[in-house]
């Protein structure tokens, strides 16, 4: 399965920063502490697609405002 945010070796280099309890058993503690570190690995991305996407809608409606958005967010 592709994640479009994160690449197998990114994944991997959360879980293995990640400090879990026990050994590594996945308790409910464990499963939300992996499921944090990996969503805030992913966000950096998740933002850039956010991103584009709304500048791609508001294009749609008025590249004047779209141009701007773009020009005032800076670059991707």
């Amino acid at each position: 399965m592709n994640n479009p945010y994160l690449d197998i070796n990114e994944i991997k280099e959360v879980f293995f920063k990640c400090h879990l309890k026990e050994n590594h058993n996945f308790l409910e503690e464990d499963l939300q502490t992996l499921a944090d570190a990996l969503i805030m690995a992913a966000m950096p991305e998740i933002v850039r697609t956010e991103r584009k996407a709304c500048i791609s809608f508001v294009r749609t409606l008025n590249t004047l405002v779209a141009e701007k958005l773009e020009e005032y967010r800076g670059p991707l």
